[in-house]
């Protein structure tokens, strides 16, 4: 009898082990294939990212529109309006910006080969130092006629860079059609195939739009903050246009590998070729300190605060989002922070208050 009851038991252990086994290979096959998936997806993932904030973003105005035209067309108009804000603004900064660096690059060459440089120097004694220093270390008229050449080159390698910036967002604008035309479907289908249950997958979906929101919010509070700062100080030293430079500033501050560094550096060098530097200091100390300040600080203090989350993860979450993700890290980077808990509160409430995790 008892022979018999341990082979029963080895019989079940058997089996036990079989279906974990079973289990294992099934969760391996799984795990490969999405694996696989998600290195399939990665090239796409900037427009992924930006196709779905340009779809969180304007999808107030969709509805409107769907309530007037059938979803295909709702979704090209409002793809068409979302073109014309974002892209329009952007191609007149870089209209701007490339036509003031050629004029920069001219105005700088002529200034040199003028000998202008050189007499701004003589008329500074106490940069007698200086001047010797750069004399026996550098021929600043064969460097300044080069600069042409290197700004021809570094236009010509960010156009290359361009092109790849165009494609996605052409993709981006290609996928954000069908994020608006399709998302009822993508929702529903998301939260069939989502390992959590339909409360849960509710709560992941509305963090990331809040998540979101709280970017844009903190995004765009800082460039405007940053535009005014600096176009306030362009007035203040007397620039032409200090309103138009301003609001460039603030622009340029929204796309992640820029900032308004490249508009106030370039007028701080301008200011010490123009004998001005009592005005360069200035702005060269209010832009490092004041106007760069702003987007280390501010920002993740805001969205910190929009997501309810302390200032240092969200600094964190932010640059180490660019640094993993690129440019699209500034949205993924923070999405992830703010998930990251709400997992595992999801966790912690399926384990227990009392039991081990």
């Amino acid at each position: 009898m008892n022979e018999e009851l341990e082979a029963a038991a080895l019989v079940d252990q058997d089996q036990n082990l079989s279906i974990d086994v079973f289990v294992l290979a099934r969760l391996a096959v799984t795990l490969a294939f999405l694996s696989a998936a998600i290195l399939i997806s990665k090239p796409f993932l900037p427009a992924l990212t930006w196709a779905l904030v340009l779809a969180v973003v304007f999808i107030a105005p969709h509805r409107l529109l769907e309530r007037f035209l059938p979803p295909s067309l709702a979704a090209a108009a409002s793809m068409l309006i979302v073109g014309l804000v974002v892209v329009g603004p952007l191609l007149l900064v870089i209209e701007r910006l490339v036509s003031e660096a050629a004029a920069g690059v001219d105005y700088v060459q002529k200034a040199v080969q003028q000998g202008d440089w050189q007499t701004m120097l003589d008329g500074h004694p106490w940069l007698g130092g200086f001047q010797s220093w750069i004399a026996r270390r550098f021929d600043l008229q064969a460097t300044f006629s080069q600069l042409g050449g290197f700004v021809t080159n570094m236009a010509a390698n960010f156009l290359r860079a361009s092109t790849g910036q165009i494609i996605t967002t052409l993709l981006a604008f290609y996928l954000l059609f069908f994020f608006l035309r399709d998302r009822a479907v993508a929702l529903q289908t998301l939260a069939r195939l989502s390992p959590f249950s339909n409360i849960e997958t509710g709560k992941i979906i509305v963090r990331v739009r809040d998540t979101i929101h709280a970017i844009l919010f903190g995004t765009l509070a800082v460039a405007a903050l940053q535009g005014l700062l600096g176009g306030f100080m362009f007035w203040v030293l007397d620039f032409n246009s200090p309103v138009l430079w301003g609001l460039i500033m603030g622009l340029v501050s929204i796309v992640p590998v820029l900032g308004s560094f490249i508009i106030w550096i370039p007028a701080t060098i301008y200011l010490l070729i123009e004998d001005r530097w009592v005005e360069a200091i200035i702005l060269g100390l209010w832009g490092g300190v004041v106007i760069s300040s702003i987007d280390n600080l501010v920002r993740p203090l805001l969205i910190g605060d929009s997501l309810r989350l302390h200032t240092v993860p969200a600094f964190i979450a932010m640059l180490g989002g660019l640094q993993l993700f690129g440019a699209s890290g500034i949205v993924l980077g923070p999405i992830v922070m703010a998930l990251s808990p709400l997992l595992l509160e999801f966790w912690r409430r399926r384990v227990g208050p009392d039991q081990p995790a």
